[in-house]
Parts: C-alpha cells; structure tokens; sequence
C-alpha cells in the first residue's frame, strides 16, 4: 500500500515512471497518440475523450497553456476524486504532468472542494515534495520541460463542477458558467 503522504512509497511503486518515459522517450504527438489508441476519457459524466481535449489545447492559439484537474465533484454521494486525491496524490500528479508535457503546459491546478480538507492537505504535501525533489520546477528529470502546480480550492458551489464556471472560480471570478460556443482549451484560463 502507497502511504498518500510519502513520494518515496509512490517512486518505489513505479511512480513517474511514466513520466520519465514520457518525458525522455516520447514526443508529444506520441503521446496523444497513445491515449487515443487506449480510449482514456474523463472521470466526468460526460465521458469526454482525454485525446481530443488534449490535441484541442495542444492546436489552440497562444503560447501559455494549463492543465486543470478538476477534483470539484458536485454530486452528492460522488467521492472517486476526493478518494484519488486523498489516498494517491502523486498518480493525479503525474497524470497531469503527462498531460502538460503533451499540450505544451507549464503551469497546472488542482482545483478541488474547499469541503474536502484531507484532499487539499495531500495534495498541498505531494506538491511540495515533488517541487523539494525537483520533479516541478524547471529543466524536470534533467529535461526541457519546465511544469508546476498550485492548489485551488473550489467556493463549494454544485455549479464550479462545470468546465467553464471552474476556470471562473480559478481565475478569481465567480463561478458562473458561460455560453459553450468556444470550448474551454480554446478560450480561458
């Protein structure tokens, strides 16, 4: 068992592995790729296929991209990304790095529930041992790829679930959803 508070349980469990491989043995466009051949899609109801958000931002107009966990689960009773976050923070981690490497990212958020404490506290403590590792930070794993994270509590409103009112919330607006005529790797945060 990964203890959710030590880098070292995740590294010895093949943790950034992956990322290692992603980073030093595969381009981005290998990258998208591999998750379209696996049929990876989001957590939410939706079931959006990861691939086709990530060549969206990855095509998208601009130099500054982010990657945005969204852990602000609104259903009542839902908890698979309060769970993750409290029991495994460095597999979100380095799923998201992944996940930056392939769009262009340099900066990420976990944007999860102001109401869930124990996730905010591992996710804060997997940052700051990444960043005293120097797997966040610049030139990662000896590497052009320069990618950091900050944790962004959600206001606890069912509505910053959603894509847009989310990057409201990031941006330090408030959460209110906008029309989707421009999708959110487009246009936003």
């Amino acid at each position: 068992m990964v203890d959710p508070c030590s880098i070292e349980d995740y590294i010895v469990a093949g943790g950034y592995s992956a990322l290692a491989k992603a980073l030093n043995a595969m381009s981005p466009l290998e990258i998208i790729k591999e998750i379209k051949a696996s049929g990876l899609r989001g957590r939410g109801g939706g079931g959006f296929p990861t691939a086709r958000k990530w060549e969206e931002c990855q095509r998208a107009p601009g130099d500054e991209k982010y990657v945005i966990c969204n852990a602000d689960e609104g259903d009542p009773g839902a908890y698979m990304d309060r769970c993750v976050l409290e029991g495994n923070p460095h597999l979100v981690l380095e799923g998201m790095m992944i996940g930056a490497w392939a769009v262009g990212a340099r900066k990420g958020y976990i944007y999860v529930r102001n109401e869930y404490p124990l996730a905010v506290k591992h996710s804060r403590i997997a940052v700051q041992q990444m960043r005293d590792l120097g797997l966040l930070g610049d030139n990662i794993l000896g590497t052009s790829f320069c990618f950091d994270v900050s944790i962004a509590r959600g206001g606890g409103a069912f509505v910053c679930g959603e894509s847009t009112a989310l990057l409201a919330s990031v941006e330090g607006r408030g959460g209110e959803p906008r029309p989707k005529d421009v999708h959110t790797v487009v246009d936003g945060l």
